[in-house]
């Protein structure tokens, strides 16, 4: 797949707008502010937009044994993006504020139900208003779509298994890469200013999500990003590896840097570290 198949621009975005079939769906939020993502999409968003909120769209019902954003049941997430219009010959454009960490969410989410078209907006709503390009306060409720989605099979990561492989000796078990998108001082629990326990599943990698976007919040070449990755995981990437965050929203950032960069899926271990640190029997690694 090429790079726009993931990415798209402002200008391209901007010349597909009005074209049948095409959906666009603003995912910008806060975790300090869990209201301000929908209180910005009212006062102004890409024409014809629609608001995904992280909370109620994009995760499912919190529980003792969950991580802060488990998915949503697979046919009530279906249901709710047909209700934003989106039918499975759709374009569906996602957006976030700028960086992509929200709409990355979208993005994996839709192609682990199967639907492949779609892309991230490069630099996000804020490089939409720094090209002038037309906003608008008003929504347009969407006709209803006619989106039907299945769970694609090994998307996922349970945490049993990486229990499992942490815990078997080398010889009985083959190695899981499993890859950290967070900020380098939660990884190596030097702060952690939103769970109770620091530090990272012990053997696991780090690559900073920031590290996927340019200076001016636009994501960096391919090429760039491949190096990157091999750098990480060496020259032949692969085929079975993992990536997490804090609660399963910016690993899904990592899964789209492989993907822009030509590396093979990885698994998205959805509870990340929130749902590791349920158990304190699970081991941590400072």
């Amino acid at each position: 797949m090429s790079e726009w198949q993931h990415l798209i621009s402002v200008a391209d975005l901007a010349a597909n707008l009005e074209q049948p079939g095409w959906r666009v769906v603003d995912c910008r939020f806060d975790l300090e502010d869990p209201d301000r993502g929908r209180a910005e999409f009212a006062a102004g968003h890409v024409p014809g937009a629609v608001y995904a909120h992280l909370d109620h769209d994009l995760a499912g019902p919190v529980s003792a044994e969950s991580g802060r954003h488990p998915l949503p049941d697979p046919a009530a997430f279906a249901a709710t993006v047909a209700g934003w219009g989106i039918s499975n010959d759709s374009q569906v454009v996602a957006y976030d504020g700028g960086p992509g960490a929200l709409a990355a969410r979208l993005w994996w989410m839709l192609r682990w139900l199967g639907h492949d078209r779609v892309a991230v907006l490069d630099g996000g709503y804020a490089a939409w208003e720094a090209a002038g390009e037309p906003v608008e306060t008003a929504f347009r409720q969407p006709a209803g779509g006619s989106f039907r989605g299945q769970p694609r099979r090994g998307a996922t990561v349970e945490t049993a298994e990486i229990e499992a492989r942490l815990a078997a000796t080398p010889a009985a078990a083959s190695p899981l890469p499993l890859v950290d998108a967070r900020e380098p001082g939660r990884f190596a629990g030097r702060e952690e200013p939103i769970d109770p326990v620091a530090g990272h599943v012990p053997g696991a990698l780090n690559f900073p999500f920031a590290q996927n976007l340019s200076g001016d919040g636009r994501w960096r070449p391919g090429r760039a990003l491949a190096a990157d990755w091999q750098r990480l995981l060496g020259a032949d990437p692969p085929r079975d590896w993992a990536v997490m965050c804090g609660s399963g929203v910016t690993a899904c950032h990592l899964a789209l840097s492989a993907a822009v960069a030509g590396l093979p899926a990885p698994r998205l271990y959805v509870g990340s570290w929130s749902k590791w640190i349920r158990d304190p029997r699970r081991p941590t690694a400072p």
